[in-house]
């Protein structure tokens, strides 16, 4: 445990919301040099340097408009690619970079305006190749395409005929498809890529699975897939489809836990699955409850592992290793030591530290995050996090209730710089993980269905009545804060149920249902029937349309009366800028006073460190206005 301070220091903007000096590193395939992503002109981007000296490190990609945020190692030492989209726009192109040549321009694999590149996969078992889905012929089909890494070339493995969700490519160049029943349940054919006919293996219950399956992955001999399974039970275990007679056998499994499928929602967090680096074969398991929970499935990686785990009381994240499996690069997840990372030699023992993302934050001045379980007023169970301000009595306090995006996502344990800037401004900070959240069993999934505005609310406010009454928060100093579905559940909070709440920050949350649905990416209106269609509701049918309405913001928006901040991306292509304008237009149309924080070169979630730093300052002083807090007065 780290010691307290007698008197905590006051945190900056900047050290919270600007860019770490170094994160997500990963070692090369061989072993040889260490890549990273480190500040270029005040945005992320790839840097390389070698394993044993910083003193040639150099920066590799060149993008002074938009932070990287993912890239890839090839099994060619002369390239590395990395993911780039056009100012929060998501449609997400592959790039090349020439680690021979630093004077090379990095070359844009996928040059089609317009589209965008998913499910992306490097080939272990085809050197120089990958896997990738790409819309260029027709923005709402995806077509499954093998690309050649060195030379560029793409060649269309399959036509989309305009019903297929999701490819699955073997090594042998068998192709699978998963198709959308008109009741949600996902089927996954053989794909005949002569006449296009399909031949179906088994089907997925869509109600299990309102993101898809995950993880959803290949086995290295292609004969079948790894998959999370909750088939005739309740939580996600992992299992194995065999591919020739659709028979699955579990694979491994956790007695209380779920399988750790964050990675759904945020792509850079880690797989579920640990596989080697040079044979894609399965090593290790992820689960995640308060804390998380690796199964080793392989001797050498349990080795590994129980060495890895010593170097941090945190949870282990991001892990990489060369080839052979003997050297790793690892980072892991902390409430107050974020991201800390370490270099570790297996065949010799030897670990040493290579970096703190933000050396500037001391782990004595941050705030421990408690997991709570709070009981709702049906007897439901909602696993929270606490996070209450370091130095301060925790009795009576200002609170800010921190409502996860999704709805299908969940919080978690670790460092979270919106958390560590309300606690050090004296906020006890509470997140609950309200029913429909992921991560918790299909019964606690599936009791978020048809309840938006109805018992997926009623979590949070008995969440803040739990605080109250535990004597943590100040009823009458009580806001919500959230973003994506958390800023929908914060305009409902202020709609809904006006006098609960003194304060309230939308950030990019839809207003009103009907629009929202109505406005997504064409592409991704027919994946709605198992997720926001089962949920919500259809707004192609009159009845649920109705009831759509009445779930929506905007239909009690003469109710608010409570102070409204709401924040918002120009590119947002998820919830769209017409979500937060119809709020902020109706508000000031009766005389209200609402901060509306508009960013055009950003999307559904802001990436641009001055963006954050302008947002996060006003949200500072907003809520220091009317909670009471101590704001930076810079």
């Amino acid at each position: 445990m780290f010691a307290m301070p007698r008197e905590v220091p006051h945190l900056a903007i900047e050290d919270l919301f600007g860019p770490p000096v170094r994160t997500r590193a990963s070692i090369s395939p061989d072993g040889t040099r260490i890549a990273y992503l480190a500040p270029w002109r005040d945005r992320l981007n790839v840097w390389v340097e070698s394993v044993d000296s910083e003193a040639g490190a150099r920066c590799v990609t060149a993008d002074g408009n938009r932070s990287v945020l993912t890239y890839h190692w090839t099994d060619d030492p002369r390239w590395l690619l990395y993911e780039q989209d056009g100012d929060g726009d998501e449609n997400w192109h592959i790039h090349r970079v020439d680690l021979d040549d630093p004077d090379a321009e990095a070359v844009d694999l996928t040059p089609f305006p317009g589209a965008r590149v998913i499910s992306f996969e490097p080939l272990v078992t085809r050197p120089g190749k990958a896997i990738l889905s790409l819309n260029r012929r027709k923005l709402t089909e995806f077509d499954l395409y093998e690309l050649d890494i060195a030379t560029g070339d793409l060649t269309m493995l399959a036509e989309n005929p305009g019903r297929i969700t999701g490819w699955l490519c073997t090594p042998s160049g068998d192709l699978y498809a998963q198709t959308l029943t008109a009741d949600g349940d996902i089927e996954l054919s053989r794909w005949d890529a002569g006449t296009g006919e399909t031949h179906p293996v088994t089907t997925f219950d869509g109600a299990d699975y309102p993101l898809g399956v995950q993880p959803y992955l290949c086995t290295p001999d292609g004969t079948g897939v790894w998959f999370g399974s909750n088939r005739d039970g309740d939580r996600t275990r992992l299992a194995r489809l065999d591919l020739a007679t659709g028979e699955e056998t579990v694979v491994d499994s956790h007695p209380l836990f779920d399988l750790d499928t964050r990675s759904t929602v945020f792509p850079t967090l880690p797989s579920p699955l640990i596989r080697d680096r040079s044979t894609g074969e399965l090593i290790g398991v992820r689960y995640l409850g308060e804390r998380q929970v690796i199964h080793p499935l392989d001797p050498h990686f349990a080795a590994v592992l129980e060495n890895l785990e010593k170097l941090s009381d945190g949870d282990l994240s991001p892990i990489s290793s060369d080839a052979s499996g003997q050297r790793w690069v690892v980072a892991f997840t902390h409430d107050r030591d974020p991201g800390v990372t370490y270099y570790y030699d297996h065949s010799t023992g030897e670990s040493r530290p290579l970096f703190r993302p933000m050396p500037s934050l001391e782990p004595e001045t941050l705030a421990p995050m408690t997991p709570v379980t709070i009981t709702a007023r049906d007897g439901l169970a909602l696993p929270s996090y606490l996070t209450l301000p370091v130095g301060a009595e925790p009795a009576g306090l200002p609170l800010v209730l921190l409502v996860h995006g999704g709805p299908w996502s969940r919080d978690s344990w670790g460092y979270n710089p919106v958390v560590q800037l309300l606690a050090n401004r004296g906020y006890a900070v509470l997140q609950v993980n309200f029913r429909g959240s992921t991560g918790y069993g299909k019964a606690f999934l599936r009791a978020g269905i048809g309840e938006l505005a109805g018992k997926m609310h009623e979590d949070l406010i008995d969440a803040v009545e739990w605080a109250v009454g535990e004597g943590y928060a100040d009823r009458d100093r009580v806001a919500i804060f959230g973003g994506s579905y958390g800023g929908y559940a914060a305009l409902v909070g202020v709609t809904f149920t006006p006098d609960v709440f003194a304060a309230a920050i939308d950030f990019c949350g839809p207003s009103n249902l009907v629009t929202f649905l109505r406005t997504v990416p064409e592409f991704v209106k027919p994946q709605l029937v198992n997720n926001w269609y089962l949920y919500a509701g259809n707004p192609d049918d009159t009845e649920q349309e109705r009831k759509l309405r009445t779930r929506s913001p905007i239909s009690r928006v003469d109710e608010i009366r409570t102070p409204l901040m709401v924040v918002q991306g120009g590119n947002d292509v998820r919830v769209v800028k017409a979500e937060s304008d119809q709020v902020v237009e109706a508000l000031r149309a009766r005389g209200i006073e609402v901060e509306y924080l508009v960013k055009d070169d950003e999307g559904h979630g802001f990436v641009n460190p001055e963006n954050n730093i302008d947002v996060y300052r006003a949200a500072d002083r907003f809520l220091a206005r009317h909670l009471g807090g101590r704001p930076d007065t810079r």
